[in-house]
């Protein structure tokens, strides 16, 4: 009974507050079509990350796990004109389907997908001056957020906003002696925040068409 709820609810606020929208629309269908995993953000989770690149006034935004790149569209659709996204997928048939959903909704000039292990191409964004994001969603492989967060801190600055999505998964963070490496990765990943003097962060709950789940939001400091 919750989670029909926490459906029904979610796709109230979604009908009531945002237009229609037939490019995302469009994206999760292509997704859907190339087999994809259902593991995009929501739409009001989406919604969400866009309002949050605009009230931080993002121009330069890393995402590190793109899939097929919804979430992307939705940080993108924040920029400024002179804004630019870079978004890192491991899966190379992922990227496809991501180019040509972020083709579609017009935003290919303002996205770059870099194809490979985020921690392999993670290092080579620095190397190339690519760093002071003013916004960074982690949303990948949760084993490996712990190193996420090491890069997310590299190439931030004060006051940039570092999103990681996940983190709840069911109430599962709570097992300490889980043996799924996701999980492992979460607590080891909250860990090194609870210990990071570089950044003030918190955790929201969620709940919704995704489940039962949540977002850390934190915010590097001067």
């Amino acid at each position: 009974m919750s989670e029909k709820i926490w459906n029904e609810v979610d796709l109230y606020f979604s009908n009531k507050l945002h237009t229609t929208d037939q490019i995302m629309d469009s994206i999760l269908k292509a997704n859907a079509e190339a087999g994809l995993p259902a593991i995009d953000v929501s739409p009001n989770q989406g919604k969400f990350l866009h309002l949050l690149a605009r009230l931080t006034g993002a121009k330069s935004i890393l995402e590190i796990g793109t899939l097929g790149g919804y979430s992307s569209v939705w940080l993108a659709r924040a920029l400024p004109e002179n804004g630019r996204l870079i978004t890192l997928e491991y899966e190379a048939r992922h990227a496809k389907v991501a180019e040509a959903n972020i083709k579609h909704a017009g935003l290919a000039d303002k996205i770059k997908i870099i194809v490979g292990a985020a921690l392999d191409t993670l290092p080579k964004l620095k190397e190339k001056g690519l760093s002071s994001f003013d916004l960074i969603f982690i949303d990948a492989d949760k084993s490996n957020n712990p190193e996420y967060l090491k890069w997310a801190l590299e190439l931030s600055r004060p006051g940039t906003v570092i999103i990681t999505d996940n983190v709840i998964r069911d109430g599962k963070v709570l097992a300490p002696d889980s043996d799924d490496p996701n999980v492992r990765g979460i607590r080891t990943f909250i860990d090194k925040l609870s210990q990071e003097p570089r950044i003030d962060s918190t955790v929201m709950q969620t709940v919704g068409m995704k489940g039962y789940d949540g977002f850390v939001i934190g915010v590097v400091k001067e």
